[in-house]
């Protein structure tokens, strides 16, 4: 009775695409770059030049840019809040010390902005931390554009949190936050977030860069390296000959179309290969010179191709025409085109964070959420559809692909720590409700909304979701409705309980008694999110058949999630109702077993109480 059969999940459905809200307006920027590196001191110089499209409907009379690398710092906002949450993140600490409280000038990151204009003129701004507030020369009409001109130099952190120099596994430069970067603003207003280590948010836009750097150091990142035959590193095409390089330094030319994000790593031992995924695109691979990591990473390049395939089959299509995969950073983190992860891994592992980390560019760096307040959309739908990958292609054939989010959950919901999924992820109390508030009740979003719409219609649901939001900032309305469309159904009791409120979900059998020939069966609402409930009952020759009961303020019903099986729909539940009644044509005496849910899909927080067996 408890099997799940969820190949059904894997099901691709077509996708009918609707047009947006006219109304729907979003911010556009257009960066060009020119960057010294120093590989002896980590200290840069840049100019930079941003040509910012004001979309919106406002006037705009200051802007604001983030200089995240000011976190690694004494006294930083970063370093107070790792030393004053409950559970600090362990890469951070040395022992019960922040790392970052000892760093001394030459260790630090920094950004300072020299000068900035806008169209000439200069500008006056502030340092507030990790947050450059400028103050306009002339206001920025709605639909008026403005060029900012500005030089700027930064040094790369020792490796902290996710960008910094020298890692743990020698990567000489993770770059990833790297740039004064413009914040957004949208339909709620400026996200100038002060960064302490969570979650970003971007303006879409094209980066044209030119990094120069000691040639002996191999670059990968996001963009288009511009001139190959110049700068070799095995970017140059099959067969030829690279022009003959003089000085010490090579200047690379990347450009990046439609990206919210520009990131790149450098070291002088990298390996770098290359896999055409077929029908798709060039794979990059750039890994440290070290015989114990080679086969891994070698092995590593067929299934990232297989990844991609399965991830546009499910999604959608990727529409960049390279990824690379980066030994970098300090554990796995997404960016535009590409990912840094750590790479002295068991192969399993490796494997697993390269799902999660590519499967993040359609769940965050082309359906471009605001992370910092719904980190569940873009880390619990990227778990979800990698979780789907590892058990088709890495053996792991769970009867539930998703049983290790459930798991988190329930300890969640028991720790009494959980706080809405609507907290901004900064302001969660600590890091672990963070975490599985993101990662396993953000993926168990999806995975029950399969229950309760049917799985063919969830996969439906996600391709029009990428249809209808690729290259925008969707929120979890836009989720709702797509699978309302899709399902024809009506969800916003589902989206709210789910995620503005810690309601938990917990049905019961109340009773199970002989009403002469026939069978009464009382169910019980016990806890405060209502759900459709599915209803399997095992008769003693063997045989099985399910109940419906539709939750009424769905307006709707699914399709038999079991065709094996005969169903009978049931009359709606109204979620005022804390019981309901159901009759079973046969004697009490001929059932052996009933259970609530045996897909185990729904996130009932207590499964004693969903079983009932002849005694």
């Amino acid at each position: 009775m408890k099997k799940v059969f969820l190949s059904f999940l894997m099901a691709i459905s077509g996708v009918a695409v609707s047009a947006q809200n006219t109304s729907y307006w979003q911010q556009h920027v257009d960066y060009s770059m020119d960057v010294n590196m120093d590989v002896k001191t980590y200290q840069y110089t840049g100019t930079q030049t941003l040509v910012y499209t004001n979309n919106s409907p406002e006037q705009l009379n200051r802007v604001y840019y983030h200089l995240y690398f000011n976190a690694f710092q004494p006294g930083s906002e970063m370093d107070v809040r790792l030393q004053t949450i409950a559970d600090p993140d362990k890469r951070m600490m040395d022992g019960d010390k922040s790392r970052i409280a000892t760093l001394s000038p030459d260790e630090i990151g920094y950004l300072k902005v020299n000068s900035l204009s806008q169209n000439g003129t200069p500008v006056t701004f502030s340092e507030e931390g990790t947050v450059l507030v400028v103050t306009l020369a002339e206001p920025i009409p709605a639909g008026g554009k403005a060029t900012f001109e500005m030089n700027f130099k930064g040094q790369v952190p020792l490796q902290i949190r996710r960008s910094g120099r020298n890692s743990s596994e020698g990567v000489a430069l993770s770059m990833s936050q790297w740039y004064p970067k413009m914040a957004e603003y949208d339909f709620e207003g400026w996200h100038a977030d002060p960064y302490i280590a969570r979650e970003f948010h971007g303006v879409w836009g094209n980066f044209d860069v030119k990094l120069t750097i000691d040639k002996e150091y191999t670059v990968g990142g996001t963009g288009y390296l511009q001139n190959p035959q110049e700068i070799g590193h095995g970017y140059e095409a099959a067969g030829t000959k690279i022009a003959k390089q003089k000085g010490k330094t090579l200047t690379w030319h990347f450009k990046a179309p439609m990206v919210h994000d520009f990131m790149w790593a450098a070291d002088p031992e990298y390996v770098h290969d290359k896999l055409q995924v077929e029908n798709g695109p060039m794979l990059h691979f750039f890994y440290k010179n070290k015989p114990e990591i080679a086969e891994n990473w070698k092995n590593l390049q067929p299934k990232t191709a297989e990844m991609m395939d399965f991830f546009g089959k499910n999604i959608g299509k990727y529409p960049y025409e390279q990824y690379s995969v980066i030994q970098g950073g300090d554990g796995g983190m997404e960016y535009a085109m590409g990912t840094l992860i750590t790479g002295e891994r068991k192969f399993g592992s490796l494997v697993g964070v390269t799902a999660h980390e590519l499967a993040h560019s359609w769940f965050q760096h082309i359906l471009a959420t605001n992370e910092a307040k719904y980190e569940w959309m873009d880390e619990g739908f990227t778990s979800f559809i990698s979780g789907l990958y590892m058990n088709e292609y890495m053996g792991e054939k769970k009867a539930n692909p998703f049983e290790g989010s459930y798991r988190g959950y329930y300890y969640l919901v028991n720790s009494g720590k959980e706080q809405p999924q609507t907290t901004h992820a900064d302001r969660y109390a600590e890091n672990t409700p963070y975490s599985i508030a993101a990662y396993s009740k953000g993926s168990i979003f999806l995975s029950q909304l399969g229950y309760v719409i049917g799985q063919d219609k969830l996969m439906e649901t996600i391709k029009k979701y990428f249809e209808d939001f690729k290259f925008k900032h969707p929120t979890p309305n836009d989720i709702k409705r797509s699978a309302e469309k899709v399902s024809g159904m009506e969800l916003e009791w589902y989206l709210n309980d789910w995620t503005r409120t810690t309601n938990t979900i917990d049905y019961g059998i109340k009773t199970v008694s002989a009403d002469g020939e026939t069978t009464k069966i009382t169910l019980e609402r016990i806890g405060q999110m209502p759900m459709p409930i599915d209803v399997l009952v095992v008769y003693e020759d063997g045989t099985q058949e399910t109940f419906y009961a539709p939750l009424r303020m769905m307006r709707g019903e699914k399709d038999n999630p079991y065709p094996n099986l005969e169903r009978t729909v049931l009359q709606d539940w109204p979620w005022t109702n804390p019981t309901y009644e159901m009759v079973l044509q046969k004697p009490l005496a001929a059932i052996k077993g009933i259970m609530i849910d045996p897909s185990q899909l729904m996130a009932d927080v207590n499964a004693e109480n969903n079983t009932w067996q002849q005694e």
